[in-house]
């Protein structure tokens, strides 16, 4: 009898473990289970279906919220298309990936697309050609399929927050007349930011498992590229700075620095010169955060963490190719690694992470302002901040993640059968020094741990098995985290 109710015990426990994290059971074995224990898995939930209630009860508005953001300064029209699809409207042929810091031909276009597609990776490139550029554009946008959106960090950002009504958002960039009609009634645009003509961002798509060639998608992402000369020289970055006075806002989120791309060494020099000293004009009571993007000059990132830009914000933005760019340029922890296979190590990014803010974060023997950084990759989302400057972080990480989950499938809620969790279930949260190990608990899916003075704020993401869009996920992260958080100004 024993050894029976032993058996019974443990088919349980191992149907239990194959609901929570395996695929669903087949009706045909559904059908001979009794209903008892069909009783208890149903109640035990899925994996995915338990983490989404635990975030719907841990976010919670903050005591303080924002009441007006301004945001600025890239902003432009996104053309959104299949990579594969517009490559082989344009007549170019599959072959080998290369990487590109510049795009000055279609050929470059097809080898930067291919080596960032076979790793899943998202990427931006300037294309120095006009002619080139405008006749790639217009194919594009004559595409079957093709989607015009809003596009550019801060209008992005500046359109997710603009979502809630009881928040007022100031948008400054170059706004042409379809980016205006596509953005919310919501969204205020000083007439000085206003111009006769759009700036065109192109999106080439492609999906997890998608081929071309020899080459094959290992998850859904994107390869973005422009010939935008406004967004490049911030050319609304000092209209943006003199808004402020008559908007006064609570809160300015900062992007488009990674733009400047585009221009010549000296310019962009002298131009970064001249947008660290609009920047230091922002009043020190308004909390800044930067977003940043994909970049490719590290002397260029290597200025913006020193002693340019990263003192004068209070947050960054940023995922996981652009922080190992970043560390690589300032040569940080782990700036030896050349890329991240696969999912990025957690105790690898912590590292970083805790390194930049230790390093180029507020202390009291240093003038920085820098005291958060929002950290977003596929599979999970990191918060870090220095202690006594920021609450409610277990809300604005989860929020982040509900985001990412909700927005990848297009859906106003997560839906729990569309998505699956791709995060580690176990990890360390670091490489370098004596690590904790984490375990993962779908019922807890935050997790917290801390290390000299700073804490971290861990949560997995639910990836969406058939993304609908890619573009904006990561502006929609921060824009999202930043609204349930609560800064203390000291």
């Amino acid at each position: 009898m024993w050894r029976r109710s032993v058996c019974v015990g443990l088919l349980a426990l191992a149907l239990g473990y194959l609901c929570l994290l395996g695929p669903p059971l087949p009706p045909a074995v559904l059908q001979h289970l009794p209903a008892s224990l069909l009783g208890g898995l149903s109640r035990a939930g899925s994996l995915e279906s338990r983490m989404v209630a635990a975030w719907q009860a841990a976010i919670v508005r903050p005591a303080r919220g924002w009441g007006r953001v301004a945001v600025g300064v890239n902003a432009c029209v996104d053309v959104v298309v299949s990579g594969v699809k517009l490559l082989e409207a344009l007549g170019l042929k599959p072959g080998s990936g290369k990487n590109h810091d510049v795009l000055n031909s279609g050929q470059d276009l097809r080898e930067a697309f291919t080596h960032f597609m076979e790793k899943g990776a998202a990427a931006e490139r300037f294309f120095s050609d006009a002619e080139s550029f405008h006749h790639i554009a217009q194919a594009a946008s004559e595409h079957p399929g093709a989607q015009l959106y809003v596009g550019g960090n801060a209008a992005l950002i500046g359109q997710k927050l603009a979502a809630n009504p009881d928040l007022k958002v100031l948008l400054c960039g170059p706004v042409g007349p379809k980016l205006h009609e596509l953005l919310d009634d919501n969204v205020v645009v000083p007439p000085e930011s206003m111009q006769e003509r759009d700036e065109f961002h192109l999106i080439l798509e492609y999906q997890a498992g998608e081929e071309w060639g020899q080459v094959k998608a290992p998850n859904a992402n994107r390869f973005i590229f422009s010939h935008d000369l406004s967004n490049g020289a911030l050319n609304m970055l000092e209209v943006f700075v003199s808004s402020l006075e008559e908007f006064q806002p609570d809160l300015v989120v900062l992007s488009g620095l990674h733009m400047m791309e585009g221009q010549s060494k000296e310019m962009r020099r002298r131009r970064l010169m001249e947008a660290v000293a609009s920047i230091s004009d922002i009043p020190t009571d308004i909390p800044i955060h930067l977003e940043l993007a994909s970049m490719t000059d590290q002397d260029f990132m290597s200025n913006i963490v020193h002693q340019q830009v990263f003192p004068l914000v209070n947050s960054i933005g940023l995922n996981e190719q652009e922080l190992l760019f970043l560390t690589q340029s300032a040569s940080g922890p782990h700036a030896s690694l050349a890329s991240w296979n696969g999912i990025p190590d957690v105790g690898a990014v912590s590292d970083i992470l805790f390194w930049i803010l230790k390093e180029h974060g507020k202390t009291a023997d240093r003038a920085s302002d820098l005291t958060r950084i929002h950290f977003h990759t596929l599979a999970y989302h990191i918060l870090v901040t220095v202690d006594g400057h920021w609450g409610n972080q277990v809300a604005a990480v989860a929020a982040g993640a509900r985001a990412a989950g909700a927005q990848a499938c297009a859906t106003e809620t997560i839906d729990t059968s569309k998505v699956f969790l791709k995060a580690p279930l176990e990890f360390v949260t670091s490489q370098i020094e004596a690590p904790s190990k984490i375990s993962l608990n779908p019922d807890e899916p935050v997790v917290h741990w801390h290390r000299e003075g700073i804490s971290f704020h861990f949560t997995p993401v639910l990836v969406c098995k058939d993304p609908v869009r890619t573009v904006g996920l990561g502006d929609a992260i921060s824009a999202e985290g930043l609204l349930y958080s609560e800064i203390n100004l000291q």
